[in-house]
């Protein structure tokens, strides 16, 4: 398999992308709004992305809940951004697990099996606003429990929890679509905090990578591209699951994608994430990623083995509880 997960271009999948995806063979694939119109249109997207390489590939989604959430009304639930939700709940934990449990359950019905959530970043009062209300709190303690809430919800419903971003986002000021961000805290300290939740948090299956500078570490790289990070994440942190790249699309990285891509694989993560469905990029990036390594295959294998029939739920009973939670 090819060291790739790729987002298709359209609501439909072409011809060259079914010819393109079976040569190449990326371990899986990710979803986007352009991607997505209603329910039944994606369970035949999903089923022909998964025919065109004729295996059960994962199958990914930005699904959070309030802002970003590519699944919207009428044909989903919308939720509260997730530090509001965190904020006015009765019970906070309670009312996350029911949140993320039910978007499980709408990821599920439409054969997406992997959410990019949780997300163990802390808030700080700089954090830039594109990340800031997505986050769960602003202490270690209460991100730790929160995130741990979201991965079981989701592993649940059959869904596989993908923890973002490590090594920590949260002191970033600026947006990493458009720039990139540096922190220049001493490395204790940033053990103490911005990794700390990852660390409480490396048994979850799959994560993802941050776009940002700790140049206390290496003051030369971003985490993606940076193989001191890779050796943070994987001993420091202790995370051996299944590592991907944020979107190589993203401007806070230098370089053409396929420059991205092949910088990723050599500092260390398993897998290169490209978004934007632009065929000469997908081809380029393919090329310069190369198959899996084989500790890549055995961390994908692992965190694939954990997709399970979804438990059995009272859906409007768990519903009205959220209504209750949320006054």
């Amino acid at each position: 398999m090819n060291a790739t997960i790729f987002g298709p271009k359209g609501q439909e999948i072409t011809d060259w992308e079914r010819g393109f995806f079976r040569e190449v063979q990326p371990l899986g694939f990710i979803l986007f709004a352009r991607n997505i119109d209603n329910p039944d249109q994606l369970r035949r997207l999903t089923h022909d992305l998964r025919d065109a390489v004729q295996r059960d590939a994962p199958i990914l989604i930005d699904q959070e809940g309030g802002r970003v959430q590519r699944m919207r009304s009428p044909h989903w639930r919308e939720y509260l951004p997730a530090l509001d939700q965190m904020a006015q709940a009765h019970d906070p934990l309670r009312t996350h697990w029911i949140r993320n449990r039910l978007i499980a359950a709408e990821l599920h019905d439409v054969g997406i099996d992997a959410n990019c959530a949780p997300l163990a970043d802390i808030a700080e009062d700089a954090t830039h606003p594109v990340l800031k209300n997505r986050l769960y709190g602003y202490d270690v303690e209460t991100v730790v429990a929160a995130s741990r809430t979201c991965a079981d919800a989701h592993l649940a419903g059959g869904v596989l929890p993908i923890l973002k971003h490590i090594p920590g986002y949260g002191r970033a000021s600026v947006d990493s679509h458009q720039h990139l961000p540096r922190v220049d805290a001493p490395r204790a300290e940033l053990d103490a905090w911005d990794f700390a939740p990852f660390a409480l948090l490396n048994d979850i299956p799959m994560g993802m990578t941050a776009h940002i500078v700790f140049s206390d570490i290496d003051a030369d790289a971003p985490a993606t591209t940076s193989a001191k990070m890779m050796e943070v994440i994987r001993k420091g942190i202790g995370f051996d699951g299944l590592l991907m790249t944020d979107d190589l699309s993203m401007e806070a990285l230098s370089g053409r994608v396929a420059e991205r891509a092949q910088a990723s694989i050599a500092a260390g993560c398993d897998i290169v994430l490209h978004c934007n469905g632009d065929a000469a990029e997908m081809q380029a990036v393919a090329a310069a990623s190369g198959d899996m390594t084989p500790a890549a295959i055995i961390r994908a294998n692992r965190a694939l083995a954990m997709r399970k029939t979804p438990e059995n739920i009272d859906i409007p009973g768990l519903e009205a509880e959220l209504a209750r939670h949320l006054g």
